[in-house]
């Protein structure tokens, strides 16, 4: 009986392995599937990064494209605004040398109030 005992021992600490060995492998399955399952979700979160990466490029380049139309809009007014510039320069000599050559401030001024004196006169003659 000592003998069917002692087998019978070795049989049950058999099955307890067993029973350890087959815990494990679940918990080894177990795990494995937990890991594969992070890897996708970070496969994901990739995906969406990237994703989210390409519409911010697509965004820059838009920007980086009208910023240049800008400038090149402002380097034109730029350009127009110092010809208007030189254009109001040379008409403000113009009228400096047109006053001097008239006799200066003085009968410039009398010709502008004798022009508005005639505006005057024609404004009553007609109306009246």
């Amino acid at each position: 009986m000592a003998a069917y005992s002692s087998v019978r021992h070795y049989s049950d600490s058999d099955d307890s392995s067993s029973s350890d060995d087959n815990h494990d492998d679940d918990f080894i399955q177990r795990e494995i599937r937990s890991q594969k399952m992070m890897m996708k979700q970070q496969d994901q979160g990739l995906e969406m990064l990237g994703q989210s990466a390409e519409r911010l490029s697509q965004i820059s380049m838009g920007i980086h494209e009208e910023l240049g139309n800008q400038n090149r809009m402002l380097d034109e007014m730029e350009d127009d605004l110092e010809a208007a510039t030189t254009n109001l320069n040379m008409v403000t000599l113009k009228t400096k040398e047109l006053i001097q050559k008239s006799g200066g401030k003085r009968n410039f001024i009398i010709i502008v109030m004798l022009s508005l004196v005639v505006v005057v006169l024609l404004f009553l003659i007609l109306y009246s």
